[in-house]
């Protein structure tokens, strides 16, 4: 969604989230800086058998289109597994967290749409 945050510090971040909350951090993988490209998160989300879960830096980093990131919740829900958002403090762990997660999502897509009168 237009935002760019190094890599070190994102890192640094979800180590953060990890330690605060109580997970192991295992490994950091990095997705290709192309725009929509989610192939190595797919990766991940394919090899969700052998791990609790996974952290994101941000919700935002999810994909932009509705279907794809319903795929990626119900695959998460459906593992019994965690998916976390470290800058967001959220988590996905039950049905529930999704609306939560998608009221977020469409306000950060509106806010360019937004006008303040004075």
């Amino acid at each position: 969604m237009g935002e760019r945050v190094p890599q070190h510090v994102q890192n640094l971040v979800i180590r953060d989230y990890c330690q605060k909350n109580g997970y192991t951090y295992l490994l950091s993988a990095t997705e290709y800086a192309m725009e929509g490209c989610h192939l190595i998160f797919q990766q991940v989300l394919d090899e969700l058998h052998s791990i609790d879960g996974v952290v994101l830096y941000s919700l935002f980093q999810l994909p932009m289109n509705n279907e794809q990131r319903n795929t990626v919740y119900n695959k998460i829900l459906t593992l019994n597994k965690s998916l976390h958002f470290s800058v967001e403090g959220i988590s996905l762990i039950h049905d529930g967290d999704v609306k939560r997660i998608e009221d977020i999502w469409q306000v950060k897509q509106v806010l360019p749409f937004s006008y303040l009168f004075a």
